[in-house]
């Protein structure tokens, strides 16, 4: 198959998603380095279940998180026995997961059945008939007919074995592309994201310890609303951009639970810690900061950046007795500097 035949998926490379690529990337790096100290067996554990608890909320299961936990332990459980089995079936699959390629027709399918497994559908089959996504009686999305499905899949994985877009965008849009193929009766949306996590895992294996499934559920109605934006489009960019932001949205919380100490007086919200590493460099304007956060709002960057850094010490200005200094310019003070250097900067 020459590069033209191949099958590329429509989407665009906007300056949001290499923004948003970029600082995945920083935090990434960052997380590495609290993973190495920080991510004991425990914590990824809990990330796991709060990710299995989150992708199945999406789909309607009623489980809180600690039922989810007692399932994973064993425990007998007073709840939905279909409900229950899910929890099984994901934990199950997510468990299974380092032994599968993410551009293998056979291990899509095997994933579909551990994951469906005694459920209604066809665990590990693509559906048999036609099927069109419905929001109440509003029809959504129509999904190509049932005997398309084969082909469209495996162009999808081709394109996925060959492609060269970074793994981040990759990923989204193998997500995207599945949820629109529609390729089983169901469980489509927790193949989705089981895939997603795959496709990342084999980037940074950091990364299937990422709860980007509890990001999502906070945003569920734009993650139906991006979804059905980018198939009247014709391009998963909205799906693209919306994923990445909850990627990184992810990542700075991973980041900043656990590692923080107890003392209210230490508490730093992540958008301090993110002023914090456009500084790691040394000191900036205002306008520099802001323009390497990428944020254009002077007000809510000096309301929820600047001030918040500036009074918790973190932060101070190289002109003190000027505020208004046309040179003023920020640094890290030393509480600063420590603090940065525990979350791995």
């Amino acid at each position: 198959m020459s590069h033209h035949d191949r099958y590329q998926p429509p989407n665009a490379l906007t300056q949001t998603v290499l923004r948003l690529v970029a600082e995945i990337s920083e935090w990434i790096g960052r997380l590495t380095v609290l993973a190495e100290s920080q991510l004991t067996p425990r914590l990824r554990r809990e990330n796991r279940i709060r990710t299995i608890q989150a992708s199945l909320a999406i789909e309607n299961n009623t489980m809180s998180l600690e039922q989810v936990t007692a399932v994973i332990d064993g425990k007998a459980v007073l709840g939905d026995p279909r409900e229950i089995q899910e929890v099984r079936n994901a934990f199950s699959a997510y468990d299974a997961m380092g032994g599968w390629d993410p551009t293998s027709r056979g291990d899509l399918l095997a994933a579909h059945g551990i994951l469906m497994a005694g459920l209604e559908g066809r665990p590990g089959a693509f559906r048999g008939g036609g099927v069109g996504i419905f929001r109440g009686d509003q029809l959504l999305h129509m999904a190509p007919p049932a005997d398309r499905v084969p082909f469209l899949v495996d162009q999808l994985l081709d394109w996925l074995k060959h492609c060269d877009e970074h793994p981040l965008v990759a990923s989204c849009v193998f997500h995207y592309e599945l949820e629109f193929i529609h390729p089983f009766a169901d469980g489509n949306g927790r193949m989705g994201r089981l895939w997603q996590t795959l496709i990342l895992r084999q980037w940074k294996p950091l990364l299937a310890f990422l709860p980007v499934e509890a990001v999502i559920r906070e945003r569920q109605a734009e993650y139906y609303r991006v979804l059905a934006e980018s198939d009247n489009k014709a391009d998963a960019t909205p799906f693209i951009e919306f994923m990445l932001a909850a990627l990184r949205d992810a990542a700075l919380e991973a980041s900043s639970t656990d590692q923080v100490s107890d003392q209210v007086s230490d508490q730093v919200s992540d958008q301090v810690i993110r002023l914090m590493a456009s500084l790691s460099s040394g000191p900036l304007s205002g306008t520099e900061i802001m323009s390497a956060l990428g944020l254009s709002h002077r007000a809510s960057f000096r309301k929820n950046y600047l001030a918040p850094a500036l009074e918790g010490e973190w932060v101070e200005r190289t002109v003190p007795e000027a505020p208004r200094s046309p040179t003023q310019r920020y640094r890290l003070t030393a509480k600063g500097l420590r603090k940065r250097g525990q979350l791995g900067r």
